[in-house]
């Protein structure tokens, strides 16, 4: 994970993503632990769980922007 190596988060980071299987799975769930993050998944079948999460980025980004 380039990311973490570059930023060097603290253990606890809050990993968000939808339920795709790439997340699910448990190859990648075991990565995350290993990383000491922690996992958050929109409920299944619910699109607008996700929808507060880029909405908030969207406007971090915006504002560090400029």
């Amino acid at each position: 994970m380039i990311a973490y190596g570059r930023r060097k988060p603290a253990k606890g980071l809050i990993h968000h993503s939808d339920r795709g299987s790439q997340y699910a799975g448990s190859d990648y769930q075991e990565l995350l632990g290993t990383y000491s993050m922690k996992c958050s998944m929109s409920r299944k079948g619910n699109c607008w769980d996700n929808a507060v999460a880029k909405i908030f980025f969207h406007s971090l980004k915006t504002e560090i922007g400029r």
